[in-house]
């Protein structure tokens, strides 16, 4: 009997160890199976930093973000992985200032760096002269790239710079590798080899840029797999010139054949809100059918026509092949088995450009060329690059920080372009000293909680648009409410985003002391950084 108990212990002592390492087990697979809202992976080995920066990318060009034509499965999936922000902002409309905003935590105001660079000239139309600005990203900041180099990581930028044409700017900034060497916002003979850029002599008939700028940064990573990286794939495209890949264009003309019809208008107007006639969108709705209004230019009321519909299978094979960057960036991380150890920012530093470019108010568009012109559709946001409204600076943004962000999360938090270099650093443990940062970290954003320290977010455009023709403008957001002010003759707009995310009703008249409050807080903001404002144009002749 007494043999006989001594098996039955042994026996239930083997199966409870068996057990126990059982569920240990079951455990650590479902660790590694990581659902909505639960943490990722942990991690103590230094975090690479991947940027994955796009150019004129809109708000809806995504499929996670609303679009139902182009085609994004690989940024799709980043979402899944890390966090997707709702109310991400580019510090400005156009690309020169959010990237300059970027690398510094710094508004583009404090830098003196508000436009595109070189910036739109003065024409005579032009009530106000647009602010003379700094050339190039002034090289006493702290920049990110700078920092990272200093602790120790490699750095490297594939594709647009746009911060400078001197020939040492982007050393000078803290960057050791520049691919191509070409300073401009935008390739210079076009997305089809051959590029006339240094650095990109060598290639192959059909070779496609957003490609070529991959399999540069591939490179990249697999050399520097085993040393902590900054890597800024800084894509040309989606900007003009408006080409995509052969195969991928053929792939959505063939779907925009069997797809079902937008309801929306293909064109509708908009006009400058600074001008003392305002027409409602019901009128400018109506107006858009008077044969005045045929064509594509800026018409004598300085309207102009923006695209309301996602139908540009040139464009739409541009995202698909940016998508494809991604997909192949995030493949090489896990091939390399680095990608827990690496920090991935997907962001677009403006909005999807639904407004041709007309850096001469005289230019017209034939009817034959629209593709060539207009990008894309920003709906249900109003307007888009060249606008403060929000199809203008409302951008993607998804952020996955292995080990410690959440996984499939949206966050509705309103963040914008100078709270990279701030997130960045805390979530590499490296100090940062710079008194006058603008950005606030989204560290606890990427963790889960809803709410930032901050009052505000501010935009500062002291120049005329070349997108649209339009005025210079400030902007405040505070809460759901967003306030923007003309700077020719200081009216003001008013709207709610929560209950009115398009801007089609304009609450300045029925709340005044809103106005007012948002207004202050502007003004005072403009003048701790010292924003520059415009002075009169002797030569303004409006005919």
């Amino acid at each position: 009997m007494e043999r006989v108990l001594r098996f039955v212990r042994a026996f239930t002592t083997f199966f409870l160890l068996s057990f126990i390492l059982i569920v240990i087990s079951c455990g650590q697979k479902n660790s590694r199976k990581k659902e909505k809202g639960q943490l990722a992976h942990s991690s103590d080995k230094p975090l690479n930093v991947v940027l994955f920066l796009v150019d004129d990318l809109g708000w809806t060009d995504v499929n996670c973000y609303g679009s139902s034509f182009y085609e994004t499965p690989n940024i799709d999936q980043l979402a899944q992985e890390g966090v997707r922000f709702s109310n991400a902002y580019a510090a400005c409309h156009v690309c020169s200032p959010t990237r300059a905003s970027l690398l510094t935590g710094k508004y583009p105001a404090t830098l003196n760096l508000t436009d595109w660079l070189t910036g739109l000239r003065d024409f005579t139309f032009q009530k106000l002269k647009n602010v003379a600005m700094n050339q190039h990203l002034p090289y006493n900041q702290n920049t990110l790239p700078k920092t990272l180099k200093q602790n120790g990581y490699e750095t490297a930028i594939y594709g647009k710079w746009h911060l400078g044409e001197d020939s040492l700017s982007i050393q000078r900034q803290g960057f050791d590798v520049h691919i191509p060497d070409w300073n401009k916002g935008w390739p210079k003979a076009g997305y089809h080899y051959p590029y006339e850029m240094k650095g990109l002599e060598t290639g192959k008939k059909g070779e496609y840029l957003t490609d070529r700028m991959t399999d540069e940064s591939l490179k990249f990573i697999e050399k520097n797999k085993d040393k902590p990286f900054f890597l800024y794939l800084s894509h040309f495209a989606v900007h003009d010139p408006i080409e995509g890949r052969p195969n991928l264009v053929e792939k959505y003309s063939a779907k925009l054949k069997i797809s079902k019809k937008s309801k929306e208008q293909p064109y509708i107007l908009e006009g400058r809100p600074s001008d003392k006639l305002q027409v409602s969108r019901t009128e400018l709705n109506h107006q858009v059918q008077n044969p005045a209004y045929n064509g594509y230019q800026v018409f004598p009321d300085k309207t102009v026509k923006i695209k309301q519909r996602q139908d540009n299978v040139e464009f739409a094979a541009m995202v698909e092949s940016m998508d494809e960057s991604l997909g192949r960036v995030l493949q090489k991380l896990k091939d390399l088995d680095i990608d827990e150890q690496t920090l991935v920012i997907f962001y677009s530093d403006n909005g999807g450009m639904s407004a041709a470019n007309f850096w001469d108010p005289k230019r017209t568009i034939p009817e034959t060329d629209l593709d060539k012109a207009y990008s894309t559709s920003n709906l249900p946001l109003r307007a888009g690059k060249g606008w403060l409204y929000e199809g203008g600076i409302r951008v993607p943004l998804i952020i996955k920080w292995p080990g410690q962000g959440l996984r499939a999360a949206v966050n509705d938090v309103p963040v914008t372009s100078p709270d990279f270099l701030p997130t960045i650093l805390e979530i590499l443990n490296i100090e940062h000293t710079s008194a006058d940062t603008h950005g606030i970290s989204m560290v606890p954003l990427l963790k889960g909680q809803n709410q930032l320290e901050r009052d505000a977010i501010f935009w500062h455009f002291p120049h005329y648009s070349n997108h649209g023709m339009q005025s210079p403008e400030g902007a405040i957001r505070s809460g759901d409410y967003k306030l923007l002010e003309y700077y020719e003759n200081g009216k003001v707009q008013l709207f709610n985003l929560k209950d009115d995310i398009g801007e089609q009703h304009d609450l300045a008249i029925s709340e005044p002391d809103k106005v007012q409050a948002l207004l202050k807080k502007l003004r005072k903001w403009r003048n701790s950084v010292g924003a520059k404002m415009m002075e009169p144009n002797p030569n303004y002749n409006d005919l």
